[in-house]
């Protein structure tokens, strides 16, 4: 018994003279709070004591911190945290790989084969154009933390996909996926109120939102990140319950809500984000088979009796809902036309501008990489430029979705990302149609969220190194969920043994046209 005792003094005695001296150091770090390197030794050091809650639930907490806007501020360059989390589930997922013979990655060689190709592409095109550079780091190259986002997506998928999703926690999984995009709402809270200053901290964690907009003229105020919470939120709600069972009268909160979040997709302003919207709701209207049901009259009617109310009162609307109906003839605000009109023809001009160095850069693209200096010497200056030199069309933000595959990376791009597009397509139909029918629902939307995406990457509005994760995500899920790309099940052929019968009572059989 002293025995014991003196071993558990021992053990007590040398935990103490680690923890002690580790705490005292962390607490004379943290007397400077804001400095980088101070904080990068407490993260460090915090991310060892919660490693064993890492191995246990990294793949969980990946996919629930996909969508959520939030940065590690005190590591170079701020990243997003769906960054970190990739490296560090993907090579937990590989290191249990490496010590366990029986444990496999789900096996999809229909989307891994693409995003293989996509990605030696980006390292070919960017070894060959200049090189990975981080201006945060450094160098005097700006540009590599494009080439980042790509490819730490395309490792995303790999991350993803590590395991499968338990059936059981499938709910918890789709729902935590697509609550994490309600953290938008907190970059906003800095326009909407008075934040106490003792609170600011969160916005190092919670950068305030480059989505609001002032217009000058009107002082009308944009707050994108409200819309796009509203995005997530519509999303969650036709991912859990479908259109049949939102508009399922009998819980009537569950349409008010869906009405709560449809009209704060105005509060931003974006015209794409309500054509997105209503583009996701009637492809899912439609794969429920509802068309064949009551509620399309119903839609009919309460569709028409919101028209002709809005046409005569458009011009009453808030700046912001007029401005997300700019797409549509109806009579709104003047100042709010223009606005609109005047972002579609800047996007137009440089479209223009820089479609004649498709053909230059067909073989090989130019690239993410472009050193400091060359941005600063090309729009330097009072004196006017033409459309190809404005900055967001030399820093590649063409605001085209083509565009942006066709001139980074060339046709070789093209190629390789259509064929990811076209495989996801196949694999997402794939396990809406021979699915779980527990996982109908979040199959169903998943596939029209992914048609959705591509419509408006290569029609209206998109940029290759930001909207790579947003389609990485819903095909990674659609993989974790499912076990992979389902298949229809063929029943086995079974033998059937005949019993002879005598040749005396066997009787002679005749064509049935025959009496």
């Amino acid at each position: 018994m002293n025995n014991n005792n003196s071993q558990a003094l021992l053990k007590l005695l040398i935990a103490y003279a680690i923890c002690v001296p580790v705490a005292i150091w962390m607490g004379y770090l943290l007397t400077d709070p804001l400095d980088r390197t101070n904080l990068t030794v407490v993260g460090i050091l915090a991310l060892f004591l919660v490693m064993p809650i890492l191995l246990r639930w990294h793949h969980f907490l990946l996919v629930a911190t996909w969508n959520v806007a939030m940065v590690i501020f005190f590591l170079p360059g701020g990243p997003s945290l769906w960054l970190p989390m990739v490296a560090l589930s993907l090579g937990i997922s590989v290191l249990y790989r490496a010590l366990n013979n029986k444990a496999r990655f789900i096996s999809v060689p229909q989307i891994t084969m693409p995003l293989i190709c996509l990605a030696a592409v980006v390292i070919f095109t960017a070894e060959m154009t200049g090189g990975i550079g981080l201006h945060s780091l450094g160098s005097d190259v700006m540009g590599g933390k494009r080439y980042i986002f790509v490819l730490a997506a395309i490792f995303g998928f790999f991350a993803l996909t590590a395991q499968r999703i338990p059936p059981e926690r499938a709910k918890w999984y789709v729902t935590l996926f697509f609550l994490g995009g309600f953290s938008v709402f907190i970059s906003d809270l800095p326009g909407l109120m008075s934040i106490p200053s003792p609170l600011y901290f969160v916005f190092l964690l919670f950068p305030p939102s480059g989505y609001i907009f002032v217009n000058s003229d009107t002082h009308a105020t944009r707050f994108g990140g409200i819309s796009d919470m509203a995005i997530f939120g519509f999303l969650l709600m036709l991912a859990t319950y479908g259109v049949r069972g939102i508009f399922s009268w009998d819980k009537l909160w569950r349409p008010l809500m869906f009405v709560l979040f449809t009209i704060l997709l105005f509060v931003g302003g974006f015209r794409f984000m309500i054509i997105e919207c209503s583009l996701v709701f009637f492809i899912q209207f439609f794969l429920e088979r509802l068309h064949q049901t009551k509620l399309l009259p119903t839609f009919i009617f309460v569709g028409t009796f919101m028209a002709v109310l809005c046409v005569p009162f458009a011009s009453k609307l808030p700046y912001n809902f007029q401005r997300s109906l700019a797409f549509l003839p109806l009579k709104i605000d003047p100042m709010a036309r223009q606005d609109a009109q005047g972002s579609a023809d800047w996007r137009l001009q440089m479209w223009k501008a820089v479609l004649p160095q498709v053909p230059d850069h067909l073989l090989l693209g130019k690239g993410y990489a472009i050193s400091q200096s060359e941005f600063q010497d090309m729009t330097a200056g009072f004196h006017p430029i033409s459309a190809e030199d404005w900055g967001s069309a030399i820093a590649g933000d063409y605001h085209s979705g083509p565009l942006s595959v066709v001139l980074p990376f060339g046709i070789w791009g093209v190629i390789a990302f259509l064929w990811f597009l076209i495989a996801s397509l196949r694999a997402l139909n794939n396990n809406r149609r021979y699915g779980d029918p527990a996982l109908q629902t979040v199959n169903l939307l998943l596939f029209a969220l992914f048609i959705t995406k591509t419509l408006m990457f290569l029609i209206i509005f998109g940029s290759l190194y930001s909207d790579m994760a947003g389609f990485i995500g819903i095909i990674g899920l659609s993989i974790s969920l499912n076990g992979g790309i389902r298949r229809p099940l063929i029943a086995p052929a079974h033998k059937e043994t005949e019993t002879p019968i005598p040749a005396v009572a066997r009787p002679q059989l005749q064509p049935f046209y025959q009496h």
